[in-house]
């Protein structure tokens, strides 16, 4: 196949959307199929642009067999932590792509375009520039980014509320596939108006044997100046409002007397990082760490006793963690931050403790009990590492994808 891919996020970006979008990209390109990808130059967790990098011109490169057309965006000069920042940088990115996507559709002609969102701002040129060269078109959502913006009041007002969710109803009838991550958002898909025979539930994944349980005495923990005695309660990733990370610093908090062999690691960059590093300053048990590359995650994960999965009641549906997969790989028990029933709580179950989000007292018991017993957190990993080779296993998931990406593009050359 020819396949075009489309979106804000891509390698070296180590976090999130990028992460998972270039090893899919490159996964298929590996298989033999021709890849090419329209996003912008690197910018996320930090909100500044990667080293190496000029965000006032476009450029070309190729990564592993992938063709990359990088676009310029608005990058604002504070880490925007509300909602004018982000849209800004946002549009600028879906204005300044259109001319390389046309130009890739154009000498490409795809057999499949392939648009991943957030943003979901570029969904409307990458449905029309599909119909304008007769290309299947797909969306990927890999999280509900209006309806969380509105729910942590970054956007307000009922009329606008309802014209975007009307906006973004049409067009996801639009596409001819849309997928997301998790069967819950799935029922949303339909619930905002998606066709059940259109809609395809393509899970993240992790690599089983790049990421499986190791020794926790890792040099990280030597970098941090933590013993075999001490707790490690890690989180890994990005730091931003829809995490809810703040209960993880008042839990540092509440078990820095109560239990201070219990050390919080933050592994991290985000919109709220300076925030957390304020609150966190007075306390003797939180340690912070750079972002990681992709040949120390490994190392990363093993250092922790316990992980740690802060996330907001308000967005609990309208995404699921990137992080939870290489959790569960790395054979160590997860605290979470879910109602019950909910995706998040559903996954873990039996491979850790889900709390409610607004209980900051059952989050320092849980991760309590878990520092305290050292049984429950062995019987507990054990569990995590067979939900993920059951689960989340990276060739079974991609390859059925792929399945599905032929018989797109298989329907669209007999209509075309």
């Amino acid at each position: 196949m020819k396949i075009l891919a489309y979106g804000l996020n891509y390698a070296p970006e180590l976090t999130g959307i990028g992460k998972y979008s270039s090893e899919l990209c490159e996964w298929l390109a590996g298989r033999g199929h021709t890849v090419e990808v329209v996003t912008a130059h690197p910018y996320y967790p930090n909100w500044v642009l990667a080293e190496g990098y000029d965000n006032r011109s476009y450029r070309h490169e190729v990564r592993n067999q992938v063709k990359v057309r990088r676009c310029p965006l608005y990058l604002p000069r504070v880490v925007p932590t509300g909602k004018r920042g982000r849209i800004l940088s946002h549009a600028s990115f879906a204005i300044s792509s259109v001319p390389k996507l046309m130009a890739s559709a154009r000498k490409l002609r795809p057999d499949v375009l392939l648009a991943v969102t957030p943003s979901f701002l570029i969904a409307p040129m990458a449905l029309a520039v599909s119909r304008m060269f007769r290309t299947p078109s797909w969306l990927h959502v890999q999280d509900f980014e209006l309806d969380a913006a509105f729910e942590l009041g970054m956007l307000t007002g009922s009329n606008l509320r309802r014209a975007a969710m009307s906006v973004e109803s049409v067009i996801l009838r639009k596409f001819d596939r849309v997928s997301t991550i998790s069967p819950r958002m799935m029922d949303r898909l339909h619930t905002k108006g998606a066709a059940p025979e259109s809609t395809v539930k393509f899970r993240n994944w992790v690599d089983t044997d790049a990421i499986s349980p190791a020794d926790r005495q890792t040099r990280f923990r030597e970098q941090l100046g933590l013993s075999d005695r001490h707790i490690v309660a890690l989180y890994a990733g990005s730091i931003a409002a829809k995490q809810g990370i703040e209960s993880l610093a008042q839990a540092a908090a509440e078990l820095q007397a109560k239990a201070p062999e219990v050390v919080f690691v933050f592994c991290g960059g985000g919109a709220l990082l300076k925030h957390l590093v304020k609150i966190a300053a007075p306390l003797s048990n939180v340690r912070f760490l750079d972002l990681q590359p992709d040949e120390r995650m490994q190392e990363l994960l093993a250092t922790a006793d316990i992980h740690l999965i802060p996330q907001r009641a308000q967005v609990s549906d309208f995404m699921l963690p990137s992080k939870l997969a290489p959790i569960l790989a790395s054979g160590r028990p997860a605290v979470a931050m879910a109602y019950p029933g909910t995706q998040l709580a559903t996954e873990i179950e039996g491979a850790g403790i889900a709390v409610p989000p607004s209980d900051q007292q059952a989050l320092s018991e849980a991760i309590l009990k878990l520092a305290k017993d050292h049984g429950l957190r062995m019987r507990m990993g054990e569990h995590a590492r067979a939900l993920a080779c059951a689960r989340w296993h990276k060739e079974t998931i991609l390859s059925e994808f792929e399945a599905r990406l032929i018989e797109v593009a298989s329907r669209g050359r007999k209509n075309g």
